[in-house]
């Protein structure tokens, strides 16, 4: 099985030279414990669990899966008691607010152990992170009354959440949503319907799961515009907030699937179970998006924790197996052959997964620190300027890093050649569990869809201004240090490129919405690309200034890393911005029935 180490040295790079999250402590009220070393030692803390607790149950939870009896959910062994030491540690409410026992920490640092729970464990990371977006959404919606009942269980980890939207019928389309919600005389409902895809839907893990439901009161109009939120709880709670009798929701049964099989996903059935409306009436959409927004950061999570841990893999067994010697000459005379990080083609593939990785940390973390400041900065136009930027680079984040882990795992079966196909050695688990990060919490074509269809459109560019303009701001400043250059020229035609893309975008799809719809995965990734590249723009004038000091190997390897970026990673764009505009004709000529 591959070591997983939580790269802590990479975490700090991101959080304090390239961020600087230490200013959160310093400008944002909220945040003022939040200071380096408290930083320090949560980060310290959360790496020695996932590496100790999590990463060891990680094969073993796939080779058993979650076991389905008449109802019930048991997840495999070791997972009760690795909750157990999760919840005893505190880490569910790390981000939650103290109000309701929570530590009030910055999403940022969430973001930080969040990735590092997903590269030790994917399947486990799946319970606590259902019940964080399951508590936004009622923090958020909820009424007074409901916020004390359940926020304070969340929190402690002692209640879990879900979020119940996906019917059999209706997936990404939720206005085909019909399950039912009849009044009762009391201010409560009863639910009745069934759910699928349910994550985390049933288990042992806690004594009560918090369901958060989709559904139609009778008055309902059509479509989306008539879908409610409920909350419904596994066990109705008494009136000190304990468990009390069983309510009528139950598991039907559980999803045979590819991959994060210790994870519990569930047929939900709601035979008459009592809930309560969260939030209006018909206004469960926008209920639901503060909990799917949430997500779909969460997801690109998934996506780097997935790459991290294949790179770390890839890595240590490249640096382990002999096979040939290097073409330029034997490396290692004194063994019987080379390692294999010799070869050109597997250094191409370290690369390219630990380039791509290390920006992409550094995209998300940027917006978590966004969601902090858009959550708490005194400044109401600083709050609005970073609310914009992360609406506008959610699906990038959730779409790109997703896809990434998916590749980076490929990447990291193919440098273990027979042994990655090879279900002890733990590299294919990683290709089996990221695939579904591509497809949960809308799949990476509706995130482009959402990019170019919404996002852009936006306040008339509002939102994408919020990009365009610092980066454009960073180019023409950087421009001017010669030290610079073999960074940011690149940088700068891929951004020129965006530009003329976005532009084309405009005027194409707005003539015809066919267009855009054409056009909008290959622009996602185009974007991505030119934020990453960004990003590495910012991160080599960091090495540079720090070269040849006490860390200069550490600044050296990101001054390789982002030149490989550069030269072989973002021309990429190139290819990108000619087929988004080479237009639709070539995908909707064909006729449905020639297919």
């Amino acid at each position: 099985m591959p070591a997983y180490k939580a790269p802590l040295r990479e975490i700090r790079f991101i959080l304090y030279e390239l961020l600087k999250a230490e200013t959160l402590s310093n400008t944002v009220p909220a945040y003022a414990d939040a200071t380096p070393d408290v930083i320090d030692a949560i980060l310290e803390e959360a790496g020695k669990f996932c590496e100790n607790e999590l990463q060891p149950l990680n094969h073993s939870g796939d080779e058993e899966g979650c076991h389905f009896d008449n109802g019930a959910v048991t997840t495999p062994k070791g997972f009760k008691e690795a909750y157990a030491k999760f919840v005893e540690g505190g880490w569910p409410g790390l981000p939650c607010d103290p109000d309701y026992g929570g530590q009030g920490l910055p999403k940022l640092i969430n973001f930080a152990v969040e990735e590092m729970i997903c590269s030790a464990n994917l399947s486990f990371g799946m319970y606590p992170g259902l019940s964080n977006g399951n508590y936004n959404a009622i923090h958020a919606h909820g009424d007074e009354a409901q916020k004390a009942l359940y926020l304070p269980k969340l929190v402690t980890g002692e209640w879990s959440g879900t979020m119940c939207l996906t019917e059999p019928q209706c997936g990404t389309d939720l206005g085909l949503c019909k399950t039912r919600a009849e009044a009762n005389a009391d201010g409560s409902y009863n639910l009745f319907g069934t759910k699928i895809f349910i994550s985390a839907g049933e288990h042992d893990l806690t004594e009560n799961i918090i369901h958060l439901v989709l559904a139609r009161l009778p008055d309902a109009p059509a479509g989306i515009r008539g879908i409610s939120l409920f909350v419904c709880p596994k066990f109705l709670p008494t009136a000190d907030g304990g468990v009390g009798a069983r309510n009528k929701v139950a598991c039907g049964s559980t999803e045979k699937k590819m991959g994060i099989k210790a994870s519990s996903t569930c047929v939900i059935n709601f035979d008459g179970a009592q809930a309560w409306l969260v939030g209006r009436p018909h206004k469960g959409m926008s209920a639901m998006f503060t909990m799917m927004n949430t997500a779909r950061l969460a997801v690109g999570m998934q996506g780097l924790g997935i790459a991290e841990a294949a790179y770390q893999g890839a890595v240590t067994y490249a640096k382990d197996r002999l096979q040939m010697r290097s073409v330029a000459g034997a490396k290692f005379p004194e063994k019987p052959a080379d390692p294999i990080i010799v070869h050109p083609d597997v250094r191409r593939m370290l690369l390219k997964m630990r380039a791509l990785t290390e920006a992409s940390r550094a995209l998300s973390y940027w917006m978590g620190m966004e969601l902090d400041i858009a959550a708490h900065h005194p400044d109401p136009e600083r709050r609005a300027a970073a609310d914009d930027l992360v609406a506008l680079l959610t699906p990038v984040v959730k779409a790109f890093l997703t896809d990434h882990g998916f590749d980076a795992a490929n990447l990291g079966v193919q440098v273990f050649g027979g042994h990655g196909y090879i279900r002890e050695w733990g590299m294919e688990q990683l290709v089996r569990d990221a695939r579904i990060t591509q497809i949960y919490e809308g799949t990476n074509g509706i995130q482009a869809l959402d990019l170019v269809g919404r996002k852009l459109g936006t306040g008339v560019g509002r939102l994408a201004r919020r990009f365009f303009h610092p980066v454009s701001e960073y180019i023409e400043t950087a421009s001017e240090k010669p030290a610079l250059q073999e960074f940011v020229l690149p940088t700068a035609k891929a951004f020129a490129k965006l530009q003329q893309a976005t532009a084309w975008l405009a005027q194409a799809g707005m003539a015809d919405p066919e267009e855009a719809g054409a056009a909008a995965t290959d622009y996602l990734r185009l974007f991505a690309l030119t934020a990453l590249a960004y990003m590495w723009c910012r991160m080599a004038e960091i090495a540079l200034d720090k070269q040849g000091g006490e860390e200069a190997a550490f600044y050296e390897a990101k001054l390789a890393a982002a030149r490989f970026f550069m030269a072989r990673l973002l021309p990429e764009t190139n290819s990108l911005f000619t087929m988004l505009t080479a237009g639709k004709a070539t995908l909707m000529a064909l006729p449905a029935e020639a297919f």
